[in-house]
C-alpha cells in the first residue's frame, strides 16, 4: 500500500448507535479500496484540538442536531480551536453532515458561520440526514467521505 500523502480528519460527535453508523460510513468512504494515498482519522470533538486541524489536508465534521443547533461537543471543539486555526487554515477543504431530527437549518447556519469566519472552503453541499433514521443515510455519508478522498487524491482540492 502506498504511503499516505493526504490526511483527512473526521471530527464527529457520535453519541448514539445511529450517529456512529454515519461516522463509520464516512470513514469507509474515505478508505475505499480505489483510493490511494489518503488516510483518515476520526477524533471525537471533545478530544480534538487545533493541532488536529492544522495537521490535516481536509476536515469532515459530523454532528447531531441538538436543540436546533450543533452538538455542544462540536461547539466546544470550535471554542477551543477557532483562534488557533484562524489565519492558518484559509481555504482548508471541508464538508459536514448533520443527523437532523428537525430540519438542520440552525445547525447548518451555525457551522456555516464558524467555518466562514475561518475561511474554510466547502467542497460539497452539507449533507442533512433529516427525519427518522434511514439506512440510506449511511450510503450518503459513505459517498461524502469517498468524494472528499477522491477530490484530494486527484488534486481537485
Amino acid at each position: 500500500m502506498p504511503e499516505s500523502r493526504y490526511q483527512i480528519v473526521v471530527i464527529a460527535h457520535a453519541p448514539s448507535p445511529n450517529t456512529r453508523r454515519l461516522r463509520d460510513a464516512v470513514l469507509r468512504g474515505i478508505r475505499h479500496p480505489d483510493i490511494e494515498g489518503v488516510d483518515a482519522r476520526w477524533i471525537a470533538p471533545l478530544q480534538a484540538g487545533p493541532d488536529d486541524v492544522l495537521g490535516a489536508d481536509a476536515v469532515i465534521l459530523g454532528t447531531p442536531e441538538n436543540l436546533g443547533t450543533m452538538s455542544g461537543a462540536l461547539k466546544d471543539f470550535f471554542d477551543r480551536s477557532y483562534y488557533h486555526c484562524l489565519d492558518h487554515t484559509d481555504a482548508l477543504p471541508f464538508a459536514f453532515y448533520i443527523r437532523a431530527g428537525l430540519d438542520g437549518t440552525g445547525t447548518r447556519r451555525a457551522i456555516d458561520s464558524i467555518t466562514g469566519g475561518l475561511r474554510w472552503k466547502a467542497v460539497q453541499a452539507p449533507l442533512i440526514c433529516q427525519g427518522e433514521f434511514d439506512p440510506a443515510f449511511e450510503d450518503q455519508c459513505e459517498e461524502l467521505g469517498l468524494m472528499m478522498a477522491a477530490g484530494l487524491e486527484s488534486g481537485l482540492f
